[in-house]
């Protein structure tokens, strides 16, 4: 493979609607692991989507070096398919097994060529991804969410693909399959183009790429070396903007200045010249001498203050848009102690099937506790959140709940009112603040202006959490316990880093169903379950890689 596997020059892209997403976008991306990161509408998929083909340019080329396999966000997979049909290893199965049972016809080689041992490179793939124990002959629609993806990714690597493109390969996978993923791509000697929120799968990059105003550039180094690089590059950028800042008033107030002493000296230089008793011919032309050179000095002046602002103006374009919430959240406050929840024995059964082990988990919640609730997909980890809620009575045991506020926040951020606008629905959750309080508030989340007035249903995902999250904290009365379920699945690195900064600052409890390690280390949580089985169990904290 050369020293460049994935080219594109010039590349230009609009949808139908005339809708610009690229113009004149230009880069390489080299052997090796690369992040892709920008916020959500950036572009990222829609240019995976350019480079595999699946999108006609509307100017400039795509070039890629060898095999390309490409997993998309969203499978397009029929759920009638066999593990076989979606690894493509069907029709050599089937050709083997023919020429098995003693059917030596040359359609049954053809079919098989040189993949004589493509069965035991299958479940190989397979097992890597933690699917060993599924059949080649089971049906996707039998898969979870989960097991399709890694399924997905196993039917690219068994393309044996030189450059592979991987659209949010961890979405739906729970922990253990992972880092699964993680060591398979680590493992991974081609080029890989990938995009992604999670920064332990970006940590493990050889290099990350940052798509930002139709401009793609390369930091060298893991997504923690970029955040640094990228916080280095901030500082300058305010450092640059207050220094050209002041070289502007500097510049402004030399010219004020300077025009002062030239309207002085002109004033000074009438009255001479009329005392003087000189020609009428000759004090007018001194005059206009006085005005021509007052003239040349404004316009110096002028040109300078003019090059300052320019200064400014491109500094001001370096410096990125703060996107950081600063909140204060005293009503949230819950005494260390106090009983929240108390579970007992709680059971739920799905026709004569229990879905807790024994007799039922139990499960209690005190002071302002910050729980992660972990364990695989399907385990029952959202069902037990609903127990918690009330939103679920259980069949068996009981759930007891002290007086405050409950408030869930599911991925799909659906709480809110999508008719009304951002500052009504703030209202309708707050309705004895004071509206410039309600305004105030609402411009913490970012909400300024014209922002505030938008209908939630307009609203992008990043700007959905925002809002969400400025009802439900500053809800009356608000909440003392928070139940959040997946809730950095479909948010960018800067929507989580926002949702980071809220549950920072919330004083109550929370119980948070992630798989997502660095996030929770990060709001700082001190209580780890893991629901498997049926069986709900306190486990260590994972350490921090």
């Amino acid at each position: 493979m050369s020293d460049v596997c994935v080219v594109c020059t010039n590349l230009s892209f609009s949808w139908p609607d005339d809708t610009p997403v690229f113009r004149d976008l230009s880069f390489t991306v080299p052997p090796g692991r690369t992040g892709l990161v920008a916020p959500n509408g950036a572009g990222k998929s829609t240019l995976l989507r350019l480079i595999a083909g699946e999108l006609t340019p509307t100017g400039g080329g795509v070039s890629v070096e060898g095999v390309l396999g490409y997993l998309p966000q969203n499978l397009p997979l029929a759920g009638e398919l066999t593990v076989a049909e979606v690894l493509g290893v069907a029709p050599a199965l089937a050709a083997l097994r023919a020429i098995e049972a003693g059917d030596a016809s040359e359609e049954n080689f053809a079919a098989v060529g040189d993949d004589w041992d493509v069965e035991e490179r299958s479940r190989a793939e397979l097992d890597r991804l933690g699917l060993g124990e599924v059949a080649l002959d089971r049906r996707l629609h039998t898969l979870s969410g989960g097991q399709v993806v890694s399924l997905g990714l196993a039917a690219q690597l068994l393309r044996r693909p030189d450059v592979l493109l991987l659209d949010e390969p961890t979405n739906n996978l729970d922990i253990d399959a992972r880092h699964r993923l993680y060591a398979v791509l680590e493992d991974w000697s081609g080029c890989l183009l990938l995009v992604s929120h999670d920064r332990m799968l970006l940590d493990r990059m050889d290099r990350i790429a940052e798509l930002d105003g139709g401009q793609l550039r390369l930091y060298g180094g893991s997504f923690t070396a970029y955040a640094e690089a990228a916080r280095a590059a901030r500082d300058l950028a305010e450092r640059n903007v207050r220094s050209a800042e002041l070289e502007v008033k500097r510049e402004k107030r030399e010219m004020q200045q300077a025009r002062e002493r030239a309207e002085r000296r002109a004033g000074n230089a009438a009255r001479n010249l009329g005392n003087a008793g000189l020609a009428r011919i000759v004090a007018g032309g001194l005059k206009r001498s006085a005005q021509e050179s007052a003239g040349r000095a404004q316009q110096a002046h002028a040109s300078r203050v003019g090059d300052a602002q320019g200064r400014l103006d491109e500094a001001s374009r370096a410096l990125r848009e703060d996107q950081a919430l600063t909140l204060d959240l005293p009503e949230t406050d819950v005494p260390a102690g106090r009983t929240l929840v108390e579970g007992d024995r709680m059971q739920v059964r799905h026709g004569n099937r229990a879905l807790f082990a024994g007799d039922g988990v139990d499960l209690t919640i005190r002071g302002p506790e910050r729980i992660a609730l972990t364990g695989p997909n399907g385990a029952g980890k959202s069902t037990l959140l609903r127990l918690l809620l009330g939103e679920l009575e259980p069949e068996g045991g009981q759930v007891r709940r002290a007086d405050g506020r409950v408030a869930y926040l599911s991925q799909r951020l659906d709480l809110l009112d999508e008719d009304r606008t951002v500052a009504e629905n703030l209202t309708a959750y707050a309705p004895d603040r004071p509206q410039s309080e309600r305004m105030n508030l609402l411009a913490r989340f970012l909400f300024r202006g014209a922002r505030a007035h938008l209908p939630v249903g307009v609203l992008s995902g990043g700007e959905r959490l925002r809002a969400t999250l400025a009802c439900v904290l500053y809800a009356q009365p608000a909440p003392h316990l928070l139940l959040l379920d997946e809730p950095t699945n479909n948010l960018d690195l800067v929507s989580v880093g926002q949702l980071e900064n809220a549950l920072n600052a919330y004083r109550g409890a929370f119980v948070v169903v992630s798989h997502d390690e660095h996030f929770l280390h990060d709001v700082d949580v001190r209580r780890w379950l893991r629901l498997d089985a049926g069986d709900l169990r306190e486990i260590p904290a994972p350490e921090t890689e």
